[in-house]
This record gives structure tokens, sequence and C-alpha cells, in this order.
């Protein structure tokens, strides 16, 4: 890998782990909420961020882990039996001896076959092997790679090798998912769902307790101001705290405050004594059948 790659990929990695710290951030900076929680429940927050630590990990992990590259298995065997060939040489052990070759496990098949002999034909009668009879060795080699694939194997175009079992090529790994990581690949997986979840509910609890407030303030016709500083405002301190003055529904209060716009200096006087008894009186059934709220 070229240092272009390398330093595409470490910007991936940073990328990534500082999108993940700024969306977790956000809830522990401004959520008042969660930061009393905390302080009230810490085993909440560490199983949280335990969550956190393990996902990254993993991602981690899994990135920097070999698919498993058809070119690797082919130099790994080569190197092996050249090894064993010099050893077997050396002491003339029977060749039937397991000192020091490449065991390959092909699934299906009774045992291992002891891949033996550096040349390229040995590869190539071992790949031909897994194939049904009268297979053509050129349907069965890479056109880029000019090596020969056993089933299941597939060239990816980003590593620009042939890859195991290959399944895809993930972008914000940065490789390719096949027969070595793709366990690891379903465990990062996993923990990234089941952290986005937990993020995600987090999040809605956050908006719903900063949305709420502007919602129902526009539904009853009332002020911050007027909601917090209730009894210090001379003309409100004496009104029950379920009465809304300057309210005349929530249909009517939504489309003043969303459709209406007559002028810009809008006045509301103060309403009535009868009007405020009127909506000081306890709803009754007929109340609600007749939608008064509204």
């Amino acid at each position: 890998m070229g240092s272009l790659a390398r330093r595409s990929s470490w910007g991936l990695k940073v990328t990534f782990v500082m999108l993940h710290l700024i969306f977790v951030g956000i809830l522990f900076v401004f959520d008042g909420d969660l930061i009393e929680k905390t302080k009230k429940e810490p085993w909440y927050t560490a199983l949280y961020l335990l969550l956190l630590l393990a996902t990254l990990v993993q991602y981690f992990i899994t990135s920097s882990s070999s698919p498993g590259y058809v070119v690797d298995v082919m130099r790994a065997v080569n190197e092996t039996n050249v090894i064993y060939q010099k050893s077997s040489m050396a002491s003339k052990q029977p060749a039937s001896s397991q000192n020091g070759s490449l065991n390959v496990v092909i699934e299906g098949s009774q045992s291992g076959r002891n891949f033996q002999g550096s040349n390229p034909s040995s590869w190539t009668k071992l790949v031909m092997d897994m194939y049904p009879p009268g297979t053509s060795i050129r349907s069965c080699t890479c056109s880029y790679c000019n090596v020969e694939q056993p089933p299941r194997a597939k060239h990816c175009h980003d590593c620009d090798k042939c890859v195991l079992q290959f399944d895809h090529h993930c972008v914000w790994l940065g490789s390719c998912v096949g027969q070595y990581n793709h366990c690891k690949f379903w465990w990062y997986i996993c923990e990234e769902t089941a952290l986005c979840l937990w993020t995600g509910i987090l999040y809605i609890m956050y908006l719903k307790a900063n949305i709420s407030r502007p919602c129902y303030l526009v539904l009853t016709n009332q002020t911050t101001y007027e909601l917090v500083r209730r009894r210090r405002i001379p003309y409100l301190r004496r009104i029950p705290e379920r009465v809304y003055p300057f309210s005349k529904g929530i249909c009517r209060n939504l489309y003043n405050f969303c459709c209406v716009r007559s002028s810009i200096y809008s006045l509301e006087p103060l309403p009535s004594s009868q009007e405020l008894e009127e909506k000081a009186r306890p709803y009754t059934c007929l109340d609600i059948l007749t939608c008064r709220c509204c």
C-alpha cells in the first residue's frame, strides 16, 4: 500500500472516530437531563460509553485485518513448501512427513491436502481439483492478477487483489470483507447498530424536551417569559395557572401563529372578567364533544 493510500486510510479512520465523538459529545454537553442522570445513575452512562469504546475498538480491529487475499495464500504455501523441501532433502525424511508443510483444508473432502512444491502448476492443480472435471483453467484465472481463483474468490478493483470468499468492499473500513474478517465485520455491525439505536433514543429524548415546550407555548398562546415569570407579572399572578388568558383555542392559536400575518404590530388586550371565568370553568362531556378547547 502506497503512502497516499495509507494517508487516505488513516484520514478515513480519524473522520469515523470524530463523527462518533461529535454526536456523543453533543449529548453530554447540551443535554441537561442526561447530565443529571449521569450524576444520579453513573452505571447508565458507563454502559453507554463502554459500548462506544467496544464499537470503536472493533472497528479498528476489523479495518486493520486482512480479508484473505489469494496471492497471500499462494505466497504462504510456496514459502512453506520451499522450507519443507529443503529440510526434507537435508534430513532425507520421507515425502509423506508433515513437518514444514502447509495444510490446506478443502471443505467436502475427506481430509486436508498437503500443498507441496513451489512451482505454479501445484497451485493450479490444487485449485482445479476444487472445480468439477472439465472446467477450463481460463475461466478460473483472474484477468487482472493472473492467478487461479478458488471457488467463491473474486477480484476487488479497489484493493486490486483477489479475495477469498469475497463479500463486498466496505468504503468505511477502507478494505474488503472476505473469509478472514467476515466474522469480525459482523460483530462490528451488531455493535454499531446497538450504538446507533441507543444514541438515537437519547437524541429523541433530548429533542423531545427541547421541542415540547415551544409547541406547548404555541398551542396555548403563551410566551416563555409569561410561563416562567407568571407569578411576578401583575396582571397574571391572580389568574389560575391552568387558565391561559390570551388563548383562543388550540386550532385558532395554531392558525394565528402559523398563517395570520395581518400586521407586524399586533396588540392583544386583556380578557374581561367574564371571559376569564368562562376559561376557568371545568370541562364537561358536552364541552369535549363540542371541542371547546379548540
